[in-house]
């Protein structure tokens, strides 16, 4: 099945896998958990004790909780996990593009979005001169 798989710090990126128990849990390292957080036929399938084992905070989840860890984000069909649709694989990927890091500020924690660790940054080289040597 075709999912968006979103790793702290870097770019979501789309990947297909199996979809069965073993796959998801190998994705997001450990026991699995579904949460069903938006209107769209969509599933985010996380780590089950990623906060409690410290996984690294990934993304907020709109203004409530914060995700630890990678996650996926899949379809749903009738009764279990579906691929993403192509719009919804855009929606998404759009949607948890910028990684973030938190900050504690007074009671709240605040969401800082970052540039991606899988961005290719390209130095331009140093061009020699071609003067002639006198």
């Amino acid at each position: 099945m075709d999912v968006l798989i979103v790793e702290p710090e870097k770019a979501p990126r789309m990947a297909n896998i199996t979809g069965d128990l073993n796959s998801l849990q190998q994705v997001v390292g450990g026991y699995i958990e579904a949460v069903y957080p938006y209107d769209d036929p969509v599933a985010i399938v996380c780590h089950e004790e990623g906060k409690l084992i410290g996984l690294p905070l990934n993304r907020k989840l709109e203004d409530y909780d914060i995700i630890a860890g990678t996650f996926i984000v899949c379809g749903l069909g009738e009764e279990d996990f579906d691929s993403l649709t192509p719009e919804l694989a855009e929606k998404y990927r759009e949607k948890f593009a910028d990684p973030e890091i938190f900050m504690k500020m007074g009671s709240r924690i605040v969401a800082i979005p970052i540039k991606p660790k899988n961005e290719l940054h390209m130095a331009k080289p140093k061009q020699k001169s071609i003067e002639p040597e006198l």
